[in-house]
């Protein structure tokens, strides 16, 4: 199954789905097979029948082998609702929309690949694995991962808050250290002349740089918010197309069944017997006609 790139958590839940398929499977084959038992026992207690009688036991029969079936078919694709129900409602946790493309599901090198996988699987016949329940998605693998990737972009983001908020801070007390300046630098103009004029420029040209250069750490410190936002989208969209991907293997699942259910042994037995029914009831005519001529 490496193939269809599962780790091994979920090639686990494949394999526990096949074997609840295949031991539906084998139960129904079972109630197939008793049917025409039945009908052996109970019907041909005779040794010749006429047309009507043999065309009555084969329609009962057909009528039980097509019950059978159509509740087994129906059955299946209830239970495979069932299997998607718990893979969207973990999938809407995260608010992700699961799409599923329905072409693929005949598709037939995929199917072959799934049968080559039952067969390595299970021809030992004895094999045994463990059957957990269906996890959610937010107990582990690339949901745990996301979720630890989002507690630290948060935190991350926090901080980045904190520092804004520490930045604005400073950024304020300079603008008042800068107002203060300027009111000083008028009283000293009035009262020191030129000469320390020039001094109080030079320490509000200096301000004015503290200010400047508070303000691109600012811009800076927004930069990296939004470069931490990106992340976090990109890696939410990596674990849609995960998600998706477990859909198609689900789907190639439920058509390689639905396959395999046409190469039953019961279909082939079923067509057997029938081609058998008619060769006797062709030699009961000849029979008859025989008999007949010779009255």
């Amino acid at each position: 199954m490496g193939d269809f790139g599962f780790n091994e958590h979920h090639q686990n839940e494949v394999v526990n789905y096949m074997r609840f398929a295949r031991a539906k499977r084998t139960l129904r084959l079972k109630t197939i097979d008793s049917c025409f038992q039945d009908l052996k026992d109970s019907r041909l207690v005779e040794d010749t029948f006429t047309v009507d009688e043999v065309t009555e036991m084969l329609d009962g029969l057909q009528m039980v082998v097509r019950g059978e079936v159509d509740t087994e078919l129906l059955n299946m694709a209830h239970t495979n609702v069932l299997l998607l129900r718990q893979l969207f409602s973990q999938a809407e946790k995260f608010y992700l929309r699961l799409q599923s493309d329905i072409s693929e599901l005949e598709n037939r090198d995929l199917l072959e690949q799934v049968a080559e996988f039952e067969k390595a699987d299970f021809k030992s016949g004895s094999k045994e694995i463990n059957r957990p329940k269906l996890a959610p998605l937010n107990e582990g693998g690339v949901s745990e991962l996301l979720n630890k990737e989002i507690g630290r972009l948060q935190e991350e983001n926090d901080k980045l808050k904190a520092r804004l908020r520490t930045l604005e801070s400073q950024a304020t007390s300079a603008l008042d250290e800068r107002s203060k300046a300027e009111r000083a630098l008028k009283d000293l103009q009035v009262t020191q002349g030129e000469q320390q004029y020039t001094v109080q420029s030079q320490e509000i040209s200096s301000l004015e740089d503290t200010v400047a250069s508070l303000q691109a750490e600012f811009q800076k410190s927004l930069s990296a918010k939004e470069a931490s936002q990106r992340d976090l989208q990109e890696n939410l969209v990596s674990a849609k197309h995960d998600l998706l991907r477990v859909q198609d293997q689900l789907a190639l699942a439920e058509k390689d069944l639905d396959r395999k259910f046409q190469e039953t042994a019961a279909y082939r037995n079923m067509k057997e017997i029938l081609s058998k029914k008619n060769d006797q009831i062709k030699d009961l005519r000849r029979r008859l006609q025989k008999y007949e001529s010779d009255d």
